[in-house]
């Protein structure tokens, strides 16, 4: 192990203790955006914010902020975070760690009486999962003025809107009529957050500098055809909409496989079954579609395909069909002076991480597009994630919390933070 400048047993007790508001199980942990949950998870952080010696609040998007101010608070600002809230059937790590470790990571700079150039905020983004309503990034989305019209109608299983959930957790969308996103404002942003895939375990890495984030297309699939008797109409004269669906579910999974060399992934994670009855025929299926890809010209070209498939299947059946875009975000690459001044540290630190591109979206996602962003990797256990069995280890937590600790501190001390 390198020499550690950050409190190891700190944080450890900080990622224990946040774990256990909602938890499920031994390890899992269930905090949906917005949740009492959720809020109960964010005042704690709040407090711990707060201890550090940072200023702390919540935005009108529901994001927890952190200020720990410089000595020039009008140069552009260095952001760190990532998000606390989970998957309903979650780890005790993703989002997190990107969270307590920023924290962390300005903590000890408050401690060995660093003065920062600049302002450095962390943020604890609401809704990075995008489980509970079926749209992720709200909070960062928010906060750079990217919310489309109809995010606050959205209703989660239980018919409640986000509209309601964020008035229950304490936050007006009224607000948000009078917020505008000062263009600029942040100079850089840095996420640390496990990998949620198994590439640094295989190559016997704790840590790993992201290269860029994929680009995920999701889609919500709805297929009408009609009901009927499961025992008296003759398999020929059916319209079944579960029968429709199935096949393009195959379908999307040949489409995702054709490239075996290719870092394409395609999943349907949701489906429902109307009338759901063993002995009627399916009159209407919606399912969720989740595309995704580094290369932009694959992924439209694969979803080109598989729209075509859709028409088929539908007119093979008798079906009609609505199609949904929920999300669609180009990839996005991390900006090389970050990559090299991770690289560079980690080197300070007598490490060799390997560059890595990220599946799965992040908040770093929606930041790149209003500043440059830079990604923190963890090795996570057997690559497992969105679930109880997540497992990221103290030591490599403690790696890569002290890789962006030292990153943070090159940038608002030896850069001098950001020039206007």
């Amino acid at each position: 192990m390198p020499l550690i400048q950050i409190n190891a047993e700190r944080l450890g007790q900080h990622i224990h203790d946040l774990a256990q508001i909602g938890k499920i199980g031994e390890t899992g942990v269930c905090r949906l955006a917005l949740s009492k949950e959720d809020r109960a998870g964010v005042e704690l952080v709040k407090s711990w914010m707060e201890e550090a010696g940072m200023e702390a609040y919540i935005d009108p998007f529901a994001n927890l902020i952190g200020v720990w101010r410089g000595s020039d608070s009008g140069t552009p600002v260095l952001m760190l975070g990532s998000h606390v809230d989970s998957q309903p059937y979650g780890g005790r790590f993703d989002g997190a760690i990107g969270v307590l470790g920023a924290i962390e990571a300005v903590q000890t700079m408050v401690e060995q009486g660093v003065t920062p150039a600049c302002n450095v905020e962390v943020v604890a983004f609401c809704d990075e999962e995008g489980s509970r309503f079926n749209k992720g990034l709200f909070g960062v989305r928010g906060m750079t003025g990217k919310l489309e019209a109809d995010e606050l109608e959205r209703t989660d299983k239980n018919g409640v809107t986000r509209r309601e959930a964020l008035l229950e957790f304490g936050c007006d969308p009224a607000d948000f009529e009078g917020y505008t996103f000062q263009e600029g404002r942040i100079g850089a942003f840095l996420e640390l957050h496990i990998e949620q895939g198994p590439v640094l375990e295989s190559l016997d890495e704790p840590i790993g500098i992201v290269s860029g984030i994929s680009g995920p297309l999701w889609l919500t699939v709805e297929m009408t055809g009609f009901a009927g008797h499961a025992g008296s109409v003759p398999m020929s004269m059916r319209h079944d909409a579960l029968l429709g669906s199935a096949k393009i579910i195959v379908a999307l999974n040949e489409l995702v496989c054709r490239e075996p060399s290719a870092p394409t992934v395609g999943t349907v994670g949701s489906l429902r079954v109307f009338p759901d009855s063993r002995n009627i025929i399916p009159e209407k299926v919606s399912f969720t579609i989740d595309l995704r890809d580094i290369d932009i010209c694959r992924r439209n070209a694969l979803e080109a395909e598989l729209l075509s498939v859709i028409k088929n299947v539908a007119c093979e059946h008798g079906l009609t069909y609505t199609i949904r875009e929920d999300t669609n975000s180009d990839p996005r690459y991390c900006a090389n002076w970050i990559k090299d001044a991770l690289h560079k540290e980690a080197g300070m630190m007598g490490m060799k991480p390997p560059e890595l591109m990220s599946g799965p979206f992040h908040d770093s996602l929606t930041m790149s597009y209003v500043c440059d962003y830079g990604m923190i990797f963890v090795r996570c256990l057997e690559g497992i994630s969105h679930n109880p069995k997540e497992y990221a280890s103290p030591e490599d937590i403690t790696l890569g919390t002290e890789l962006l600790f030292r990153t943070a501190r090159q940038i608002v001390v030896d850069k001098g933070g950001f020039q206007t």
